[in-house]
């Protein structure tokens, strides 16, 4: 495993190592993601390997020009409804925390999907990741940077932490911006469908194409999505979920480390074992920071976490949604 920054030459060594089929994990806004050429079978293979990550999971293909969608997608097969949908979103959300399901080409390898006929596609807007995937192949395919099940990473520390030699390159990026994994839109059947709660706001999606459907619960064992599993993005420590405003009433146990969501006045917080995601109560702060306090507390100890549920509205949803996926393996 190699760490690179993200001057010109080491992109350039990245891509190049990308080309010859090597894995190497890169800054998104979101979070870290391990990155394989899209069309590789044998280092698509080596993506579930490193991770652990079954292969029914599908992964996403990140892209960097409009125009490689259509070497992913099939064009033939959408509906004039669909094709209206999915230009409103590309123009207006793309680049961006926005994953997009649709009916994929037969040229696109098997294990990138886990043999679904559909694609999950992304254009990051983090620059890095965009000149990566230019200099390459053009279609990287990349999960969240971390061992299955376990924290996302927000820094490149995070990568190496968890997956070391199993990765062939870590560019550091330094932390991601938006903090949580983007969201998944199914645009392959009928009514769309938000499958994972993410980085875009449903409110925003349906302020440009009307109400969708919410539905991050995988019916099966064979999620259509990243993220859909019950039990998921999970700290070592067991996490205990309390509702908004229930922690300030808790006393503290011992061993117990704390996740607040905001700071109440005149609320004690023991430093060395608990962090705040947003003092002033900003949403986008706090999913920022979810991941990165998650890993600090995860690192103490601790015999258990309580964290606090975020407000259920925008980015919130994705915190809460992260929180109760963690929090189900404590179950």
């Amino acid at each position: 495993m190699e760490m690179l920054s993200t001057a010109e030459n080491d992109l350039e060594k990245a891509a190049a190592a990308l080309v010859k089929g090597c894995l190497v994990a890169f800054p998104t806004e979101t979070v870290y993601g391990l990155g394989a050429d899209a069309f590789n079978r044998s280092v698509l293979a080596r993506i579930f390997e490193a991770k652990g990550r079954p292969r029914f999971d599908p992964l996403i293909i990140h892209i960097a020009t409009l125009e490689t969608l259509w070497k992913i997608a099939d064009e033939s097969l959408l509906d004039r409804t669909t094709a209206e949908r999915l230009s409103i979103l590309s123009e207006r959300l793309w680049p961006g925390p926005l994953t997009l399901i649709l009916q994929k080409r037969k040229e696109v390898p098997d294990l990138a999907t886990s043999a679904l006929a559909t694609a999950a596609i992304r254009f990051p807007s983090h620059p890095v990741a965009q000149k990566l995937i230019r200099l390459s192949t053009g279609a990287i395919a990349a999960p969240s940077a971390n061992l299955f099940g376990r924290l996302s990473p927000t820094r490149a520390s995070h990568v190496k932490a968890q997956l070391g030699d199993k990765v062939d390159y870590i560019i550091d990026g330094g932390k991601t911006q938006v903090g949580v994994e983007s969201t998944v839109l199914d645009l392959s059947h009928g009514v769309p469908r938000v499958l994972r709660q993410g980085g875009t706001e449903l409110e925003k999606i349906e302020a440009l194409i009307g109400p969708v459907e919410v539905s991050c619960a995988s019916p099966s064992d064979a999620p259509l999505s990243p993220g859909q599993l019950k039990s998921h993005y999970a700290p070592r420590t067991p996490l205990i979920l309390c509702k908004n405003g229930e922690l300030d009433a808790i006393p503290y146990a011992p061993g117990e480390g704390r996740l607040y969501f905001s700071h109440s006045e005149g609320v004690e917080i023991i430093a060395e074992r608990a962090r705040v995601l947003s003092e002033t109560g900003y949403v986008t702060e706090a999913a920022a920071n979810l991941f990165d306090y998650l890993h600090e507390l995860d690192s103490l100890g601790l015999e258990f976490i309580r964290a606090e549920e975020a407000p259920g509205c925008g980015l919130g949803e994705a915190i809460n949604d992260r929180l109760r996926r963690a929090a189900s393996k404590s179950m």
